[in-house]
This record gives structure tokens, sequence and C-alpha cells, in this order.
């Protein structure tokens, strides 16, 4: 090794020189288009749906039980690029929120929402903690709040649509559909067969999409016949982690998909599920 040292300048430079290529092939790659991702990250038994749009606006819906979210996002986005638009926590359960707070920690966030009940774990007390602590702007999710990417792909909360202070976690999850041309996504958080019911009543028509995310991991508690009937998707995403104790998903639910002509795929299987569209052809990546 002793030509590092006689040349140790011109070694340091050249590290610099290729690090700084590797940088610029990263921006560059990453250059405003055409293309909505959205990524199903694989952070074992929980939730994390990271959307990047056109013009590279970013969502992240939950973060999952732990930090291995932390690497899964940093798989996704440039290397030392720390901005997240929102962050969306759909209720304060532990595999939906546990990774949040370091989240919150390590990036730039513009906006966190939430649906405005709390959990008797230690883990959403946290989260407001650092939220407060990066004087983040905070917003209670509710129905008819859209947020708009700016380059025709919007986000909008279908639920909920009251004050949902007092419920149960799972109840008051946040719904939301994101839109970019023909092409949708329904993020169902944990929500059981009531708040789909509930879902209906409200706007049928609203619940159609090409992706469900199938609700609660794939738990027969969710994703009743016709909910997924209205929602009719040409693929279903279960995010669960493997051989889990629960048993995500269960068999009902797988059944109930493939009757209406969905796709089934899921983390346990493929790892991060990303998928792409131009706004006409979704195509899995």
């Amino acid at each position: 090794m002793g030509w590092v040292k006689k040349y140790s300048k011109e070694v340091v430079v050249g590290l610099l020189f290729l690090s700084n290529i590797f940088v610029w092939v990263a921006v560059y790659a990453r250059q405003s288009g055409n293309l909505l991702s959205v990524y199903f990250l694989d952070i074992g038994q929980g939730d994390s749906i990271l959307i990047d749009s056109p013009q590279h606006g970013r969502a992240l819906v939950d973060g999952g039980r732990n930090r291995k979210v932390l690497a899964e996002i940093d798989k996704v986005l440039p290397f030392g690029d720390k901005r997240i638009d929102v962050v969306i926590a759909t209720h304060p359960d532990a595999d939906h929120i546990g990774g949040l707070p370091e989240v919150v920690s390590r990036y730039k966030v513009g906006l966190f929402m939430e649906p405005g009940v709390e959990s008797d774990n230690t883990v959403d007390d946290e989260l407001e903690k650092r939220v407060e602590e990066k004087n983040i702007p905070t917003l209670l999710a509710r129905r008819g709040i859209v947020i708009n990417f700016g380059d025709e792909a919007k986000l909008q909360i279908l639920f909920p649509n009251q004050d949902v202070s007092n419920w149960e976690t799972n109840r008051a999850s946040v719904v939301s559909k994101l839109t970019y041309g023909s092409i949708s996504f329904l993020l169902t958080a944990d929500s059981p067969m009531a708040i789909e019911d509930v879902l209906m009543n409200l706007d049928r028509k609203a619940l159609d999409a090409d992706v469900l995310k199938a609700g609660h991991h794939g738990s027969r508690t969710s994703t009743a016949a016709a909910f997924a009937a209205a929602v009719s998707p040409q693929y279903a995403v279960i995010s669960a982690g493997k051989n889990n104790s629960y048993g995500h998903p269960h068999k009902e639910v797988l059944d109930i998909l493939k009757s209406v002509g969905a796709q089934i795929v899921s983390t346990i299987d493929m790892g991060t599920i990303k998928f792409q569209t131009d706004g006409k052809i979704l195509e899995i990546k």
C-alpha cells in the first residue's frame, strides 16, 4: 500500500472525482420525466409505501415497524437526497409508524398527516415529539383533502370523513387514492370491512382502482367480496412479513381477490414492489 501513501493526495482527489460522477449519474437518472413510481417497501410485517411523482414530489404512507424503512427508502432515493414532501401515518399501530420517528428525524419532511386517533403504545408519543422538534406542519387527514403534486398526480383522502379521536385505531385508518392519468392506486391501511361499507356508501364509483393495497396485510377482517368487486383491481398488493404469526394473508382473502380477477403480488415473495406508470400503461418493475 506504499503507493497510496506516496500518491495520497491524488488518490483522494480521484475518489472524490469518482464519487462526484456517481452522484451526478444518480441525479441525471432521476431527472423529471412523465413516470409515476409507487414502491410498496419490503419492511416485513407492516406497511410502508413511497410515492414518487413525475416531477419527484414525494409522499411516504406509513413507515413499518422499525428502522428497516430507512434502508429501503435509501435504496429508492438518489444518494444524499433526504426530502420527503408529505408523511402520512395512517393510524398509530406500531407496524405502521414504528419507523416514522427516525424518518422524521433524518429526512426533511414538508408536512405530516395523521387521522387524529391515539394508541396505547408509546411510539405515537415519540413520533409526535419529533414532529414538534422539527417544526413540521401537521394536518388531520380528512375526506376531501387532495395532495396535488403539481404534475397531474394527486393523492386524495377518502377517509376519515369525521372525528375519529375515540375510535379503535384500525377503524380510524387513513384511506387514500392516488391517481395519475387513467391509472389509480387505492391505499386502505388496516381498514376493516365496516369501514369498507362506509366507503361504498359514500361513493362506490370512487373506489375503482388499478391497484389495491389489500387492507390489514391480507387479513380476513378486511377485503370483503363486495368491496373487492367495487375496486375491481388489476393488481392486489399484500404487504406482510414472511412466516408472520398472524397467518397473513388469509386464504379466504386471496380467494376473493382472485375471484375479481386481481393478480396478487406480495412483499413476502417479491420484496419491495415497484409500480411505474405514464398515466396510461401500468407496469411492475
